[in-house]
Protein backbone atom coordinates (compact mmCIF):
# COMPACT_ATOMS: atom_id res chain seq x y z
CA UNK A 1 0.00 0.00 0.00
CA UNK A 2 2.63 2.26 0.94
CA UNK A 3 4.73 2.05 -1.86
CA UNK A 4 1.64 2.46 -4.24
CA UNK A 5 1.33 5.40 -3.10
CA UNK A 6 4.20 6.56 -3.21
CA UNK A 7 4.31 6.15 -6.78
CA UNK A 8 3.97 8.66 -9.78
CA UNK A 9 0.34 10.54 -9.36
CA UNK A 10 -2.88 10.18 -11.79
CA UNK A 11 -2.68 13.79 -12.16
CA UNK A 12 0.53 14.35 -14.05
CA UNK A 13 2.40 16.85 -11.97
CA UNK A 14 5.26 15.70 -10.11
CA UNK A 15 3.18 14.46 -6.87
CA UNK A 16 2.82 11.38 -5.95
CA UNK A 17 -0.32 8.92 -5.85
CA UNK A 18 -1.07 9.63 -1.49
CA UNK A 19 -0.40 13.42 -2.46
CA UNK A 20 -3.35 13.50 -5.87
CA UNK A 21 -5.27 11.18 -3.54
CA UNK A 22 -5.31 14.28 -0.78
CA UNK A 23 -5.90 17.13 -3.53
CA UNK A 24 -8.71 14.77 -4.81
CA UNK A 25 -10.56 14.26 -1.75
CA UNK A 26 -10.24 17.82 -0.82
CA UNK A 27 -11.99 19.15 -3.81
CA UNK A 28 -14.26 16.49 -3.25
CA UNK A 29 -15.71 17.54 0.37
CA UNK A 30 -15.23 21.12 -0.36
CA UNK A 31 -17.39 20.84 -3.63
CA UNK A 32 -20.03 19.14 -1.39
CA UNK A 33 -20.12 21.60 1.03
CA UNK A 34 -20.35 24.35 -1.44
CA UNK A 35 -23.14 22.71 -3.08
CA UNK A 36 -24.83 21.81 0.36
CA UNK A 37 -24.39 25.52 1.43
CA UNK A 38 -26.53 26.50 -2.02
CA UNK A 39 -28.99 23.55 -1.49
CA UNK A 40 -29.80 25.70 1.89
CA UNK A 41 -29.78 29.10 0.80
CA UNK A 42 -32.57 27.67 -1.42
CA UNK A 43 -34.31 25.94 1.20
CA UNK A 44 -33.81 22.35 0.09
CA UNK A 45 -33.39 21.18 3.85
CA UNK A 46 -33.03 17.62 2.88
CA UNK A 47 -30.61 17.99 -0.12
CA UNK A 48 -28.16 19.97 2.00
CA UNK A 49 -28.90 17.45 4.78
CA UNK A 50 -27.76 14.73 2.90
CA UNK A 51 -24.36 16.83 0.93
CA UNK A 52 -23.29 17.99 4.38
CA UNK A 53 -23.29 14.65 5.95
CA UNK A 54 -21.62 13.16 2.41
CA UNK A 55 -18.85 16.00 2.68
CA UNK A 56 -18.17 15.57 6.61
CA UNK A 57 -17.57 11.88 5.34
CA UNK A 58 -15.80 12.63 2.88
CA UNK A 59 -13.48 15.46 5.04
CA UNK A 60 -13.00 12.50 7.63
CA UNK A 61 -11.86 10.25 5.13
CA UNK A 62 -9.32 12.52 3.45
CA UNK A 63 -7.97 13.52 7.26
CA UNK A 64 -7.41 10.00 8.56
CA UNK A 65 -5.60 8.91 5.23
CA UNK A 66 -3.41 12.71 5.28
CA UNK A 67 -2.76 11.66 8.45
CA UNK A 68 -1.83 8.56 8.02
CA UNK A 69 0.19 9.36 4.69
CA UNK A 70 0.96 12.96 5.87
CA UNK A 71 4.73 12.50 4.14
CA UNK A 72 3.10 11.66 0.79
CA UNK A 73 0.81 15.19 0.59
CA UNK A 74 1.39 18.84 1.01
CA UNK A 75 2.86 18.84 4.22
CA UNK A 76 6.30 19.66 4.17
CA UNK A 77 7.77 20.89 7.69
CA UNK A 78 10.05 17.81 7.88
CA UNK A 79 12.50 19.82 5.53
CA UNK A 80 13.05 21.97 2.90
CA UNK A 81 13.59 18.69 0.43
CA UNK A 82 9.92 18.79 -0.65
CA UNK A 83 10.41 22.28 -2.07
CA UNK A 84 12.50 23.22 -4.70
CA UNK A 85 12.44 26.78 -5.07
CA UNK A 86 14.77 29.56 -3.36
CA UNK A 87 15.15 29.89 0.52
CA UNK A 88 13.60 33.35 0.10
CA UNK A 89 10.50 31.72 -1.69
CA UNK A 90 10.39 28.79 1.00
CA UNK A 91 11.07 30.67 4.71
CA UNK A 92 8.30 34.13 2.96
CA UNK A 93 5.59 32.70 1.01
CA UNK A 94 5.64 28.40 1.03
CA UNK A 95 5.74 27.90 4.84
CA UNK A 96 2.88 31.06 5.77
CA UNK A 97 0.58 30.10 3.36
CA UNK A 98 0.94 26.17 4.64
CA UNK A 99 0.91 27.45 8.23
CA UNK A 100 -2.08 28.83 7.49
CA UNK A 101 -3.72 26.05 5.67
CA UNK A 102 -3.01 23.86 8.80
CA UNK A 103 -4.85 26.27 10.72
CA UNK A 104 -7.42 26.56 9.01
CA UNK A 105 -7.79 22.67 8.41
CA UNK A 106 -8.01 22.17 12.41
CA UNK A 107 -10.47 24.73 12.53
CA UNK A 108 -12.71 23.41 9.81
CA UNK A 109 -12.52 20.15 11.34
CA UNK A 110 -14.06 20.76 14.61
CA UNK A 111 -15.90 23.54 12.67
CA UNK A 112 -17.28 20.58 10.50
CA UNK A 113 -17.94 18.15 13.31
CA UNK A 114 -20.03 21.00 15.08
CA UNK A 115 -22.00 22.39 12.82
CA UNK A 116 -22.97 18.68 11.29
CA UNK A 117 -24.24 18.20 15.39
CA UNK A 118 -25.87 21.45 15.54
CA UNK A 119 -27.84 21.01 12.33
CA UNK A 120 -29.28 17.80 14.24
CA UNK A 121 -30.02 19.38 17.33
CA UNK A 122 -31.99 22.01 15.33
CA UNK A 123 -33.73 20.08 13.02
CA UNK A 124 -37.88 19.26 12.86
CA UNK A 125 -39.77 17.53 10.33
CA UNK A 126 -42.98 18.63 9.82
CA UNK A 127 -45.23 16.43 7.91
CA UNK A 128 -42.30 15.13 7.00
CA UNK A 129 -40.23 18.02 5.57
CA UNK A 130 -36.93 18.71 7.05
CA UNK A 131 -36.82 22.52 8.12
CA UNK A 132 -34.37 24.03 11.04
CA UNK A 133 -36.73 24.60 14.28
CA UNK A 134 -36.45 28.29 15.37
CA UNK A 135 -36.79 28.24 19.24
CA UNK A 136 -33.83 28.46 22.16
CA UNK A 137 -31.65 25.95 21.84
CA UNK A 138 -28.62 25.70 24.90
CA UNK A 139 -26.68 24.03 26.47
CA UNK A 140 -24.96 24.10 29.85
CA UNK A 141 -21.36 23.84 31.16
CA UNK A 142 -21.77 20.66 32.66
CA UNK A 143 -23.08 19.16 29.11
CA UNK A 144 -20.14 21.09 27.58
CA UNK A 145 -17.81 19.39 30.06
CA UNK A 146 -19.06 16.25 29.96
CA UNK A 147 -18.53 15.85 25.84
CA UNK A 148 -15.13 17.74 26.07
CA UNK A 149 -13.67 14.95 28.50
CA UNK A 150 -15.50 12.16 26.59
CA UNK A 151 -13.17 13.62 23.16
CA UNK A 152 -10.55 13.97 25.58
CA UNK A 153 -10.35 10.11 26.09
CA UNK A 154 -10.54 9.19 22.65
CA UNK A 155 -7.67 11.45 21.09
CA UNK A 156 -5.64 10.27 23.96
CA UNK A 157 -6.61 6.95 22.92
CA UNK A 158 -5.40 7.40 19.53
CA UNK A 159 -2.43 8.80 20.47
CA UNK A 160 -1.66 5.89 22.74
CA UNK A 161 -2.01 3.83 19.96
CA UNK A 162 0.27 5.78 17.95
CA UNK A 163 2.87 5.71 20.97
CA UNK A 164 2.67 1.69 20.42
CA UNK A 165 3.16 1.36 17.04
CA UNK A 166 5.50 3.85 15.95
CA UNK A 167 6.87 5.46 19.05
CA UNK A 168 6.71 8.69 21.04
CA UNK A 169 7.03 11.96 18.87
CA UNK A 170 6.89 15.17 20.47
CA UNK A 171 5.42 16.63 17.37
CA UNK A 172 2.70 13.97 17.03
CA UNK A 173 2.14 15.14 21.04
CA UNK A 174 1.99 18.30 19.86
CA UNK A 175 -0.43 17.61 17.14
CA UNK A 176 -3.11 16.05 19.38
CA UNK A 177 -2.49 18.52 22.57
CA UNK A 178 -3.27 21.62 19.50
CA UNK A 179 -6.27 19.77 18.30
CA UNK A 180 -7.61 19.14 21.76
CA UNK A 181 -7.26 23.08 22.89
CA UNK A 182 -9.18 23.46 19.50
CA UNK A 183 -12.24 21.48 20.33
CA UNK A 184 -11.78 23.10 23.62
CA UNK A 185 -11.52 27.12 22.22
CA UNK A 186 -14.54 26.29 20.02
CA UNK A 187 -16.92 24.53 22.85
CA UNK A 188 -15.63 27.83 24.45
CA UNK A 189 -16.96 30.13 22.00
CA UNK A 190 -20.05 28.49 21.56
CA UNK A 191 -20.86 29.37 25.31
CA UNK A 192 -20.54 32.67 24.10
CA UNK A 193 -22.18 32.41 20.85
CA UNK A 194 -25.58 30.98 22.20
CA UNK A 195 -26.02 33.72 24.46
CA UNK A 196 -25.79 36.20 21.13
CA UNK A 197 -28.16 34.12 18.87
CA UNK A 198 -30.03 31.47 21.31
CA UNK A 199 -32.50 30.64 18.69
CA UNK A 200 -30.75 27.49 17.27
CA UNK A 201 -31.57 28.08 13.46
CA UNK A 202 -30.36 31.54 13.18
CA UNK A 203 -26.84 30.22 14.92
CA UNK A 204 -26.59 27.58 12.54
CA UNK A 205 -26.82 29.35 9.22
CA UNK A 206 -24.47 32.06 10.99
CA UNK A 207 -22.14 29.77 11.89
CA UNK A 208 -22.67 27.66 8.49
CA UNK A 209 -21.56 31.10 6.48
CA UNK A 210 -18.76 31.72 8.49
CA UNK A 211 -17.94 27.78 8.00
CA UNK A 212 -18.23 28.21 4.39
CA UNK A 213 -15.42 30.98 4.43
CA UNK A 214 -12.91 28.44 6.63
CA UNK A 215 -13.62 26.16 3.42
CA UNK A 216 -13.08 28.32 0.66
CA UNK A 217 -9.98 29.72 2.13
CA UNK A 218 -9.30 26.24 3.66
CA UNK A 219 -9.23 24.83 -0.46
CA UNK A 220 -7.55 28.01 -1.96
CA UNK A 221 -4.42 26.94 0.29
CA UNK A 222 -4.15 23.54 0.01
CA UNK A 223 -4.66 24.05 -3.63
CA UNK A 224 -1.85 26.86 -3.86
CA UNK A 225 0.65 24.40 -1.37
CA UNK A 226 0.43 21.64 -4.44
CA UNK A 227 0.61 23.99 -7.14
CA UNK A 228 4.29 25.15 -5.69
CA UNK A 229 5.51 21.57 -4.45
CA UNK A 230 4.57 19.23 -7.08
CA UNK A 231 3.88 21.35 -10.41
CA UNK A 232 6.32 24.96 -9.91
CA UNK A 233 8.82 23.95 -7.86
CA UNK A 234 8.87 20.44 -7.27
CA UNK A 235 11.79 18.94 -4.95
CA UNK A 236 12.76 15.60 -3.96
CA UNK A 237 9.80 14.62 -2.37
CA UNK A 238 7.66 15.32 -5.58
Amino acid sequence: MMDWLREPGFFGTHATVGADLSQFMATLFTGLFVLGWFQARKRRADAHHWLMLGGMISMLSFFIAYYLFRQLGVLAFEGKEGFGGSQTLYDYVFIPVLTLHIILVMIGLVMAVYMIVLGFRSQQFVDGIRSLRESLLQTTWKKVGLILGGITVVVLGMFGSRVLTAGFSMRKFEVYLIFLLIVAFVFGIEMVIQRIWPNGGQRHRALGRFTMVIYCVLFVTGSFTYTMLYILYPGKIG
